[in-house]
């Protein structure tokens, strides 16, 4: 009989074996952790360049505030599912070190299939940024390259995982500039006119921050600026190093739908990506309400209200680039060899997902440490999102293949002859955001899985340490407290690299010896000042420049930020015993 807990394992399971529609299951390896114990010393923790040094705070009390070094954030120990042992600090074994980027939203700022205009009614329609997301998403890379490892563990990073909304409106254009940025290579963030900016920071509505012109637009009211220059250098080419470390790929809803809302496939509405005419001002705002409304619910409704615009639109030169692309051109771009950069090839999908459009697989983070990569996006559209019976079946299998112990559907405890490994799920929806379980339109008679049937599998199974998300763009970790202590779990949601704080995580993992493991989570930020001039358009002034107008968005939330038990926590965890 195997004897679980989450201190000791009998071996490790490795990514290897096909099982399901050949999706990677789990192999073994021969692996034990008491031997890596002996090799060193507990690390010296190094908080250099991360958010336990130093974090951004903004100058004075109101108004239009510029950015500066504050105080780091403190490591919290959270009790929350288990208690911690005295003395795990020098006991403990660094088992995988692995990166979380979410929401980074690479985004074309001049496409003509954005709604800017509903901004009043939903703030992320228009953010005065975002014609510097390229600049923003690598100076992130150059923070994750330049740290290389955990500042607890010292542990090499495993891995770095993007939880989705890689792309900000599905186009081609804006996914190739996110795998660059990723893989490595010159990005010029600009598609029509490649002689001059065309979006409606430049269209003289006061609705919109003008940054290159006078006029005293409803930002400029509140302290926003005026940057001569600024559109045209946010266009210009701009260099990636790419990450020095394997990285997977998760979708998100705007991977996957119309600026992350409407079902993909509505003939008007791809013929307007590749088109010339860009609606920047509706007839009133009245009409602005009633599209912000459509947007999330009712794409019929859109289309009539979109052709009852009198305003004239704005006539932009039209871009092929724009093309959406469907998720199954998603996961072929991914798989082409040209976009392998620091690897793996696909980036965690399959050699076939591109035919079987399956985005779901398993990946080896560390030796005893699986990452489960799911697809929580509906096809059918829409925010939030669910999964579909094949995926939900699918990672039931993955998890009892690794595991020697668990519970079956009536609480009771079941123990089998398997490999033991741990497991880290990562998606893009949360728990509570995986409530939209209209019809696949491939699998229209699937049954679909809400986020809180998945929460309940979960806690059958103690090898489960976290399930790691993004989406609602904030800060925030829950601990998911089970029947009994070994079958609590932490999920653990991080804030995107669009809105403010804009930062990323790294989540170490370590078996405490003491019948407990940890999670060491830290926060961090881009490497670029948090103060530069305004007349400084290099790549790391502009990416400074991208988190102070994100601070100061007038749409800015400030709970997103979360609190401190959201940012530098241990997260405590009980075995099986």
């Amino acid at each position: 009989m195997n004897r679980l807990n989450r201190r000791t394992f009998l071996g490790a399971a490795g990514v290897g074996a096909l099982g399901l529609s050949g999706i990677p299951l789990l192999g073994s390896r021969s692996w034990n952790p008491l031997t890596a114990r002996a090799a060193a010393a507990p690390p010296t923790a190094s908080i250099a360049g991360t958010t336990l040094e130093s974090v951004a705070v903004p100058l004075g009390t109101s108004g239009y505030r510029r950015l500066t070094a504050g105080p780091g954030w403190p490591l919290v120990v959270r009790t929350d599912l288990a208690a911690p042992q005295s003395g795990r600090e020098d006991r403990r074994t660094a088992l995988a070190s692995v990166v979380q980027l979410t929401d980074v939203h690479v985004l074309d700022s001049q496409s003509p299939v954005r709604f800017e205009y509903v901004h009043p009614f939903q703030g992320a329609a228009f953010r005065p940024q975002e014609t510097m997301t390229a600049q923003g998403l690598i100076s992130l890379i150059s923070r994750v390259n330049s740290l290389r490892m955990g500042p607890h563990t010292r542990r090499d990073f495993d891995a770095v995982v993007t939880t989705g909304d890689n792309s900000d409106n599905k186009e081609f254009v804006e996914l190739g500039w996110f795998l660059t940025a990723l893989n490595g290579g010159t990005i010029t963030p600009n598609t029509g006119d490649p002689t001059r900016y065309e979006g409606v920071q430049n269209s003289g509505a006061d609705l919109y921050w003008n940054p290159e012109s006078s006029i005293r637009d409803i930002y400029k009211k509140v302290g926003f600026p005026e940057i001569p220059g600024l559109l045209s250098a946010a266009l210009q080419p701009v260099t990636s190093p790419g990450l020095q470390t394997k990285w997977y790929s998760v979708f998100g809803n705007h991977d996957d739908s119309v600026e992350g809302t409407l079902p993909s496939g509505i003939p008007p509405l791809e013929a307007m990506y590749t088109g010339d005419k860009k609606f920047e001002v509706p007839d009133s705002s009245e009409q602005s309400a009633q599209i912000s409304s459509a947007l999330s619910s009712d794409p019929t409704a859109l289309l009539n209200l979109l052709s009852a615009i009198t305003t004239p639109p704005r006539i932009v030169t039209p871009d092929a680039r724009r093309k959406p692309f469907t998720p199954r051109e998603y996961i072929a771009a991914h798989l082409d060899p040209a976009n392998k950069g620091p690897g793996p090839i696909g980036h965690g999908f399959a050699p076939d997902a591109a035919e079987t459009g399956i985005g779901y697989y398993t990946f080896e983070i560390a030796p005893g440490v699986i990452g489960i990569s799911m697809d929580s996006t509906n096809r059918a559209g829409f925010v939030d999102g669910s999964l579909g019976e094949a995926q939900f079946k699918w990672i039931e299998q993955v998890l009892l293949a690794g595991s020697s112990k668990y519970y079956d559907t009536n609480g009771a405890l079941v123990t089998q002859s398997r490999t033991d490994t741990y497991f880290v799920l990562f998606s893009h929806h949360t728990s509570t955001t995986m409530a939209n379980t209209l019809p696949d339109p491939e699998r229209p008679l699937e049954p679909r899985y809400k986020g809180a049937q998945l929460v309940d599998m979960l806690h059958r199974f103690p090898n489960v340490l976290a399930w790691v998300n993004g989406h609602t763009h904030e800060n925030r970790i829950t601990p998911q407290v089970g029947q009994t202590p070994a079958q609590g779990f932490w999920e653990i949601n991080t804030a995107s690299h669009i809105d403010f704080p804009q930062q990323g995580r790294i989540i170490e993992v370590v078996d405490n010896a003491d019948g407990t493991v940890s999670l060491l989570t830290t926060l961090i930020e881009a490497d670029s000042p948090y103060q530069a001039d305004y007349d400084d358009f290099s790549q790391l002034g502009l990416a400074s420049l991208y988190r102070e107008l994100s601070f100061n968005d007038i749409h800015a939330d400030p709970k997103l930020l979360g609190g401190s038990p959201d940012h530098n926590v241990e997260l405590v965890l009980a075995t099986l015993r």
